[in-house]
């Protein structure tokens, strides 16, 4: 009977006009955050030991530094001032080993050796946890990191012109090699076996652990502290047009293909272009919600206060009003949640033809969901409040 007495001056145009602008602007919080899911494995790098936030910087080299070696080191000064830029999060070192390297192995009765040259970085740098990464003074195996590239060298460069087998990553991994560490003054050696536990395609080295690094220097290195020529930032957005701008000005290069991170970055930027607009005109509609009630409750007012003197209780004078907003905000989420579904099959197709793995798909919705239950929670509450001002006036 409450029900039916209050929702006499309903207004539906206004009732409508809200769970459109609501539908629309959760459609484009929900379908843009989902679009960002799924395209944004076309530009981060699969590299299971290094971030894709992560560059790897060092100076340009030209004919003016050829014979002067320390001008591509970084100086103290180089690397407080770049880690004093904004968009700068963390700065590690390349250490570089000082003693020669030799690595050998022995495959199907036949062998090959080269010198090898080992770089660490901080553990803090290195997604490799647990056992695999790790080295303690006395051990004789070292874990090894090395470049996709240098095994994809091997296999169509290498073996094919030496009659050498070619080889999966699993293999290689699976194969013992022979180190020989030697000082430079050739009094000190160390002979080691190596094992390959990852292979990375940002980082364009042989990498080491940082323990091991120090353990070796101390062992068989000059004793000298070097200057790194390399270092690795941690970034907040590697795309960002300040960081191309300060390298630029500094003469400093980025390792690697930095077209991903640039796409990324942009990507970035119209999906939160896109979440802006969505926002606001989700935050419209809540207004829209909030002035038809509140004109609503206004053109009720008498009834209201009257059933309030009668003894109703608050929430079931409430209660019509709030059955409204929630059905409408519920309404709006669900159809929103389903708009976002259609446009995620239109796109899927053209997305997974390029290579790009799809994304989760509750975050977005779940984003949604939260909007809809602070609009809700909110609008309940004001729904509360004027009933119980409507008692007091």
């Amino acid at each position: 009977m409450i029900g039916k007495l209050l929702r006499k001056n309903t207004s539906p145009a206004r009732i409508a006009g809200f769970l459109l602008s609501n539908f629309i602007g959760l459609a484009i919080i929900v379908g843009g955050l989902q679009f960002y899911e799924d395209a944004s494995s076309l530009f981060t790098s699969e590299d299971s030991f290094v971030k894709s936030d992560f560059l790897v910087i060092n100076k340009k080299v030209t004919s003016a530094n050829t014979w002067d070696r320390g001008s591509s080191d970084f100086s103290r000064e180089e690397i407080a001032d770049l880690k004093g830029q904004p968009w700068v999060r963390d700065v590690g070192e390349f250490s570089s080993a000082d003693y020669r390297v030799m690595a050998s192995v022995n495959q199907g009765g036949r062998g090959m050796s080269t010198l090898l040259f080992f770089e660490s970085i901080p553990d803090g740098f290195v997604d490799a946890g647990g056992s695999a990464w790790n080295y303690r003074p006395g051990e004789e195996i070292v874990p090894l990191i090395i470049s996709k590239d240098y095994l994809t060298l091997y296999n169509f460069g290498f073996a094919n012109s030496a009659g050498l087998p070619q080889m999966s990553e699993s293999i290689m991994s699976g194969i013992p090699l022979q180190l020989t560490l030697t000082s430079e003054d050739g009094l000190r050696r160390k002979v080691m076996q190596g094992r390959v536990v990852g292979y990375s395609n940002r980082l364009n080295t042989i990498l080491v652990p940082d323990s091991f690094m120090e353990w070796s220097r101390r062992e068989l290195g000059s004793g000298k502290s070097e200057s790194p020529s390399r270092l690795i930032v941690d970034v907040n957005s590697p795309g960002d047009v300040a960081i191309k701008k300060y390298l630029d000005e500094h003469s400093l290069e980025v390792a690697g293909d930095k077209t991903g991170s640039s796409a990324s970055y942009l990507l970035k930027v119209v999906v939160g272009i896109v979440l802006a607009v969505g926002i606001v005109i989700t935050l419209l509609s809540f207004f829209i919600l909030l002035l038809s009630m509140s004109l609503l409750m206004e053109k009720n007012r008498d009834k209201l206060h009257s059933l309030l003197m009668l003894g109703c209780p608050v929430k079931d004078v409430a209660a019509p009003y709030i059955r409204i907003v929630v059905g409408v905000s519920v309404l709006a989420y669900l159809l929103a949640v389903g708009c976002s579904e259609c446009l995620r099959l239109s796109y899927t197709g053209a997305l997974e033809g390029l290579g790009a793995e799809k994304g989760g798909w509750w975050f977005a919705p779940a984003v949604g969901l939260l909007l809809t239950l602070i609009m809700i929670i909110f609008n309940v509450r004001s729904v509360r409040r004027r009933v119980i001002n409507s008692f007091r006036n």
